[in-house]
């Protein structure tokens, strides 16, 4: 009988112990230099609670996770961090106490770090993203002015991209000069169509990072495409007498959409030109498409779904809601800026006329919709969709050089006829710099 007894209550206080917490295990483990910030992902598959602070003499950033299971993919973090990171010089993993895996970032100097969890989206689970950002901003236009300028020439059939000579200097074009001299004069347009002054074209690469974009049937990643391609755009600018072309993103890391047009206005560009390489569930569709922004609206249903689709860029490569950007002032942007929308229109019309040569058209005419990163209240800005990557055959066009350099040909073929006639460009953007 006690027995009998016994047995039932025991069931009842194994129903009042509090439940144990299965560690969480990290699915994945990501980390992206760039110039603007360093980007280190933690994934895995349930929400993880962290603590985060900073030490002194050496510079170190500490970050403590709760309930995280030790294993391979976290022990191999430190693996991922390069000698060329600009602001991470290395990372330590291990267990702080039961139940805490911590993290020690070996830093290279003063920075500002920004970490914060997204919830699952796309391919992706539950991400907490560390973004490590310098103490003193990078500033666009210096960075700009530092840039060595590409070269391009040709030999034979193939194009050769060559170190700057030696009296190649953009600040003596732009008007910036050491404190108590004066600038010298910019040298005489070698092109009757180019004008006197410098002439800045911001090229967006899509994509990168954290945000792959579009995948081709054979593993093609749509931001390694748009890198590749943009690359080639800016050596051909570079190498136009009195033009320089600006990468907004110069490498495979996560730019947010906004930041993309505060960082092009940040330099002045005159134009804006971001470059895609389009997907759609059938692989038989094909074609270049040219895109403006919209006031009033898509044109199509179809310019409105991948508006839609570009636009939730920043939630698959991941913002920081709390502060979308550490350092380049929001600017409220007059969204009436139906000059500039016109502007795009001319720009995109000769796009579309230019790639028709070398690809079929998905449409024969430019479509309009809310793209985020067209924004800018007064820098021309179109998006150009150089092929479909899912669909197999336009994916190997996009993965060759050569028809890369089309493309990119295609590009400056045009920028050129439009600062032709656009005299209005002319105007001086750039003030007088003593550093």
């Amino acid at each position: 009988m006690l027995r009998a007894v016994i047995k039932p209550v025991s069931l009842l206080l194994l129903l009042w112990l509090p439940p144990t917490h299965a560690a969480i295990a990290i699915s994945s483990t990501r980390v992206w230099p760039a110039q603007d910030y360093t980007r280190l992902t933690v994934e895995s598959k349930k929400l993880i609670r962290h603590n985060m602070f900073t030490i002194s003499n050496p510079d170190r950033l500490v970050i403590d996770l709760e309930d995280v299971e030790p294993g391979a993919t976290l022990n191999e973090l430190p693996k991922k961090v390069g000698n060329n990171d600009p602001y991470i010089k290395s990372v330590r993993v291990g267990r702080f106490k039961p139940g805490v895996m911590r993290l020690v970032l070996d830093l290279k100097g003063e920075v500002k770090p920004q970490l914060f969890s997204l919830m699952p989206v796309g391919e992706y689970g539950y991400r907490l993203v560390l973004d490590v950002y310098p103490a003193q901003p990078i500033d666009p236009l210096m960075a700009l002015l530092e840039q060595p300028k590409t070269v391009v020439t040709k030999t034979a059939d193939t194009f050769v991209a060559i170190e700057p000579t030696a009296d190649d200097n953009l600040s003596q074009s732009v008007g910036i000069s050491n404190a108590g001299e004066s600038a010298p004069s910019a040298p005489p347009p070698q092109a009757p169509e180019l004008r006197a002054r410098i002439l800045i074209v911001a090229i967006d690469a899509g994509h990168g990072g954290e945000d792959p974009g579009a995948h081709g049937r054979y593993g093609s990643r749509e931001k390694h495409v748009t890198l590749a391609i943009a690359r080639k755009v800016k050596a051909l600018i570079d190498n136009t007498p009195n033009m320089r072309g600006i990468l907004i993103r110069d490498g495979d890391y996560f730019i947010p959409l906004e930041m993309r047009t505060a960082k092009a206005r940040k330099v002045n560009a005159d134009l804006f030109i971001s470059i895609h390489a389009d997907a759609f569930i059938k692989p038989n569709a094909r074609g270049s498409s040219v895109f403006a922004l919209s006031e009033h609206g898509a044109t199509s249903t179809a310019a409105r779904w991948l508006a839609k689709k570009e636009n939730d860029a920043d939630l698959i490569g991941g913002v920081n809601l709390a502060v979308k950007d550490p350092y380049l002032a929001r600017t409220l942007l007059d969204l009436s800026q139906t000059a500039t929308i016109n502007d795009s229109m001319k720009l995109a019309k000769h796009v579309l006329s230019e790639l028709g040569d070398i690809n079929d058209l998905h449409r024969g005419h430019v479509e309009q919709a809310g793209f985020a990163v067209l924004k800018s209240p007064d820098i021309p800005s179109i998006l150009v969709e150089t092929a479909f990557i899912s669909n197999p055959s336009e994916e190997r066009h996009l993965n060759d050089e050569s028809h890369q350099m089309k493309i990119a040909i295609a590009i400056l073929g045009v920028v050129k006829r439009y600062f032709a006639q656009n005299p209005a460009l002319s105007k001086p953007k750039f003030a007088q710099v003593e550093f």
